[in-house]
């Protein structure tokens, strides 16, 4: 096999192919290092490499393999998002204000495919602290859409996106807040999958808003999708929010197709305002598939959904100043020590180390929570986000799960939105209800719109990953869509 094809495998074929003795985890972190080494300077999709980890990671994967005690991922090289604390490894949330920072220890998560085999290449890059839906709001560069290097690759995970979409990083992680992996994976033409909260543990997740922030794998397929969550997920004593719930339940009844289930198209999702023809054309196309394997497409209402953008922008804000109200210079990160005071210190460090977009808000946080707003934003937002639950609750009764577009449009020009923060914010319109409720979604390529990737996204109910991957699963066999590695040059671009 060439190096090319090794950067197109799915964990499945690698993983054959390792165990038959075909290839080597040294081939096939090589092959995904020199396409790093030919495409990245193009795509930009990571902040940095791990070379004292992948080589080690990729010997001790051998050595198992040949004694035939391989655990699952051995060998599998996987990209980690600059949110995810990784022992040893500068990780710095896509902000100046933690430049240089290495982590103690490595998160739970990583931890854990660590420990199932998967080797690290390197760390992805991302909006600061998670913060954006173009991964423009990286305070070191953006990434660029491997389908067309002049559009984003969506956000806040746009890095992790890339890399997979661009062959170079078989697997990668990224976290979801208001839709930041079902986005990206739409924009880029992956899968991307957000598990209930609490399915994965959040120890080693630098947080932004802690009731609604999720880990979650980008990957080239829907069953290596799977693989991955069921490796994650399990309850950590280093979390209290994290389930003691199987780790394999994700996998229940994963091959048994949708003939006989029933999918709600939510009439608020599909005639949103914005959603541009050509992606509607690909959602349409896509239950027209889905009806052909046997599945019932019934209408459901979700009544509250014009409210959940502007709940979400309350709530996450909020939890996001009080979460970043630690990086004051004092104990880690960035320090303007020659303040003349300490007031002054926390003031310029937090000046110099947050970009625009976390000072918005942050901002916009701190004044939603301040006395004599609290009650008329951010109270009333958390009722809002009960409503919302309660309609996803109901909808659920009348379907087992519910499919629509993932994002709006397709992946947009660098800069379209940048001074329209509004507009930017509207890219999760269709993704942060399943954040502010804590259910499972997915999104899985569904052809294309003037060249572009299309997402569709499964939400299912709490708890219902296997309900998620089991319809994501059978409309991919049943279209044969799948998602492909683009072919990034220096050439590429609609203008």
């Amino acid at each position: 096999m060439t190096s090319d094809d090794l950067t197109q495998l799915t964990i499945t074929d690698a993983s054959r192919l390792l165990r038959l003795g075909s290839i080597s985890s040294a081939d096939l972190v090589t092959a995904h290092v020199e396409r790093i080494e030919r495409v990245d300077k193009h795509v930009k999709a990571y902040l940095r490499f791990t070379p004292e980890l992948w080589e080690k990671q990729a010997e001790e994967a051998d050595r198992r393999i040949r004694q035939g005690d391989a655990p699952p991922l051995a060998g599998i090289p996987i990209a980690v998002k600059d949110v995810l604390c990784v022992r040893g490894v500068e990780t710095t949330a896509g902000s100046q204000i933690l430049r240089g920072f290495k982590p103690p220890y490595t998160g739970t998560a990583v931890a854990r495919l660590f420990e199932a085999g998967a080797v690290m290449l390197g760390v992805t890059n991302c909006d600061e602290f998670a913060m954006g839906s173009s991964t423009e709001n990286s305070s070191y560069f953006p990434t660029r859409n491997p389908w067309d290097l002049q559009r984003v690759p969506g956000g806040s995970s746009g890095g992790s996106a890339a890399a997979v979409a661009a062959g170079e990083a078989m697997i990668a992680l990224g976290t979801d807040t208001g839709g930041s992996i079902r986005q990206p994976a739409a924009l880029c033409g992956v899968v991307g999958m957000k598990p209930t909260y609490g399915r994965v543990s959040r120890y080693g997740l630098i947080a932004f808003a802690s009731s609604l922030d999720q880990i979650g794998p980008l990957a080239r397929s829907v069953d290596d999708a799977a693989i991955v969550l069921s490796l994650m997920g399990g309850l950590d004593p280093l979390d209290a929010t994290s389930s003691d719930r199987p780790r394999m339940e994700v996998l229940n009844n994963f091959g048994a197709g949708v003939k006989g289930m029933r999918l709600g198209v939510p009439r608020e999702y599909y005639d949103v305002k914005g959603v541009e023809p050509g992606v509607k054309a690909a959602i349409d196309a896509a239950l027209f598939i889905l009806r052909q394997a046997g599945a019932e497409i019934v209408d459901v209402s979700l009544p509250h959904t014009d409210y959940g953008l502007a709940a979400y922008y309350i709530i996450a804000p909020a939890e996001c100043s009080s979460n970043l109200a630690r990086f004051d210079g004092v104990k880690y990160g960035l320090s303007e020590v020659d303040a003349p005071n300490i007031t002054e210190e926390y003031q310029q460090t937090r000046r110099k180390g947050f970009g625009t977009e976390v000072r918005r808000r942050v901002m916009l946080g701190t004044y939603a929570l301040s006395s004599g707003y609290y009650d008329a934003y951010y109270l009333k937002a958390q009722k809002v986000r009960t409503l919302i639950k309660r309609d996803f609750d109901e909808a659920f009764k009348k379907c087992d799960a519910i499919v629509s577009a993932t994002s709006p449009t397709v992946a947009f020009p660098i800069g379209a939105k940048t001074q329209d923060p509004l507009s930017m914010y509207l890219c999760d319109v269709l993704t942060l209800g399943g954040n502010l409720a804590g259910l499972p979604g997915i999104s899985v390529p569904c052809g294309t719109s003037d060249g572009l990737p299309v997402g569709l996204q499964v939400l299912g109910p709490q708890w219902g990953e296997n309900v998620v991957l089991r319809v994501a699963r059978a409309y991919e066999e049943a279209s044969e869509l799948k998602a492909v590695v683009a072919d990034p040059s220096p050439l590429q671009g609609r203008g």
